[in-house]
Parts: structure tokens; sequence; C-alpha cells
């Protein structure tokens, strides 16, 4: 079996690889999540506004700060993730902090065998799309759990990012989706020298194939913006300019990190 064929088991054995080291790491920072601050940057909460009430569903949760965050906010939020270690650890930290959130494991694409009901927020953000090979499937699992009027909600790294090699040294995948990356991750962004060693299957995706996907599936676009900066100290060669923001210190400012797209399912 190839590894495009296998790659919800290797994927899912290479997040539950990371769940825990994840926890412990300063890169999360579980504790100051308990102590009550929020895991959501400053672009993701302009764009969310307003939430309290609102049912919300978070998309590829991992171990479920942002999802919890949202919680706190006053949303009823259920999260998703692939992984059952991520999502053990979400629910057991949402029964220590006595919060509502609901979580679910299952793949994206087979949700709507699990989950029968639409929200008024789908939020996806930050290191998730390129998991999933096919954004028209994508697109069409967010229209299905939309309410009519509803939001999707998405902050995601940049596809130029996913171009180079680990170090910004040159390009070595298209930014087109014109084939499965499969390589071996050693160690995890949160915590570089983990003992982990596990396969990644990935896709890198175009912003006119996300965009398109979601207006294929009768979405409006509310909002679009790109960033030449991430809020993460997440890959190699990023220097900090301002709090929560990071440029790639060999190219400061010249090349997008990430982008955010609002797109509103018609009433």
């Amino acid at each position: 079996m190839s590894a495009a064929d296998n790659y919800l088991e290797l994927n899912r054995r290479l997040w539950n690889a990371k769940t825990d080291y994840h926890m412990q790491s300063a890169f999360y920072n579980v504790a100051g999540f308990r102590a009550g601050e929020s895991s959501l940057n400053e672009v993701e909460l302009g764009l969310l506004g307003d939430v309290a009430g609102q049912q919300i569903l978070h998309l590829q949760c991992h171990f479920g700060l942002d999802t919890m965050s949202l919680s706190r906010l006053g949303g009823h939020v259920t999260g998703v993730d692939l992984a059952d270690a991520a999502i053990d650890r979400a629910r057991s930290l949402a029964a220590e902090l006595q919060l509502d959130t609901q979580f679910i494991c299952a793949d994206v694409y087979a949700l709507p065998q699990h989950l029968h009901q639409q929200f008024d927020v789908v939020f996806t953000t930050f290191g998730v799309l390129g998991w999933l090979p096919d954004m028209q499937q994508w697109a069409a699992v967010v229209a299905q759990f939309l309410k009519p009027g509803g939001r999707l909600i998405l902050v995601e790294f940049h596809p130029v990012v996913w171009m180079f090699d680990p170090h910004f040294t040159r390009i070595e995948y298209a930014y087109f989706n014109r084939e499965t990356i499969t390589e071996t991750e050693v160690g995890t962004y949160a915590e570089p020298t983990a003992p982990i060693q596990e396969t990644a299957v990935s896709w890198n995706h175009s912003l006119g194939e996300v965009v398109g996907a979601l207006l294929g599936q009768g979405l409006a676009l509310d909002h679009f913006e790109e960033y030449d900066y991430s809020p993460y100290n997440c890959f190699a060669g990023l220097e900090q300019v301002a709090e929560r923001r990071y440029q790639l210190s060999a190219l400061p400012g010249k090349l997008p990190l990430m982008y955010s797209v609002v797109a509103r399912k018609k009433h």
C-alpha cells in the first residue's frame, strides 16, 4: 500500500506521537492556558467577533486549546481531530477545567457519519489543509455543516511556505497540488529534540484550489488577506519582529507566511 493510500493511519500515528510532547512544551504553554490565557491570536479573534451563544465546529483541533478558548468566549463548541491520543487529552483537559467543549475523534471527510447538526461557524486554523488530499471534498464537508448564513473562518499557513525545504534554502515542491509529499519527520516543531521519527503524508494546496473549492460549493467570499508574518515561531530561521509576529530572518517581509479567509453560506 502506498503512503497516499495509507495517509490516514500514517498521519494518525504521527500526531499521536506528537501529542504528549506538545502538551508538555513551552510552545503550547498548557500551564498558561490552565491559568486562563487564550491560545487564539489577534487575526482569529478579529475575524470571529462576538461568538457568545453561537454553535462552532472546530475542524482538526489537535488537543483542543483553541477549541476550549472558543468555549471561554461563550461559544458552544465541538472539536474534531483524527488523532485519538489528542482527543483523549482534550477531553481530559476540558473536564479538568469544567468546560462543556465537546470532542469527536474522526477524519474530516468521515465527519458526516458522526455528526448530524449545522453550525454558525466552522473554524480551522494553522497547519490543517495540507493533511487533506482533496479540497473539493473538504469544502463540501464545510458547506454541509454550515447553517444558512453561517461562516467558515480559515487561517492557514501560506502555500508558498510549503514549497521550500525545511531551512528555506531552496524550492523543493510545487506550489500546485501535483504530488503526494511523503517525508520522515524527526522531532516536532514544538519540541525539536523529541525522540519522534514518523512518516508524514501531505499535499500542497494553492490559494486558487482552496478558494475555488469554497466558491464551487456556493459559499460567498466575505474576506481574504495575506500576511508577511507567522504568529508562531515554528519554522527554521524565523526572528521575532513584534509580539506574536515572526518573519524569516533571511527574507524579512518578502514572503507571505499565512492567509485568512471568511466564506459565508448563502441563505
